[in-house]
């Protein structure tokens, strides 16, 4: 199931990295024939590239949050879970390491 999230937010990863390819060559185009000056294609290409940063970092987030959604119903134990279960542990058997030492 993981495995399908994952490649379907790929999917849509590529298809966003194939639409901006596709308007940086339609903005080249229109500078060069002229519809467009050079100082308004390279506006163009900024705000694009703004924008585009700005829904990866978005797409990402979202990405993130459906997965450890996921891991949270399927009953998944994460790494930061784990960790603060091993440290839990080392702490009680320091604490019964230490109540064995006082008792004796």
């Amino acid at each position: 199931m993981l495995n399908i999230i994952k490649k379907s937010m790929l999917t849509g990863i590529g298809l966003a990295l194939i639409a901006k390819d596709e308007l940086e060559v339609l903005a080249k185009e229109f500078v060069k024939k002229g519809k467009m000056s050079e100082q308004e294609g390279t506006k163009f290409m900024d705000d694009l590239q703004a924008k585009y940063d700005e829904t990866q970092s978005k797409l990402e987030d979202r990405v993130q949050q459906a997965v450890k959604d996921f891991l949270k119903k399927a009953d998944v134990v994460t790494g930061d879970e784990l960790r603060g279960l091993k440290k839990e542990i080392r702490e009680l058997k320091k604490a019964i390491g230490e109540g064995a030492d006082t008792s004796k």
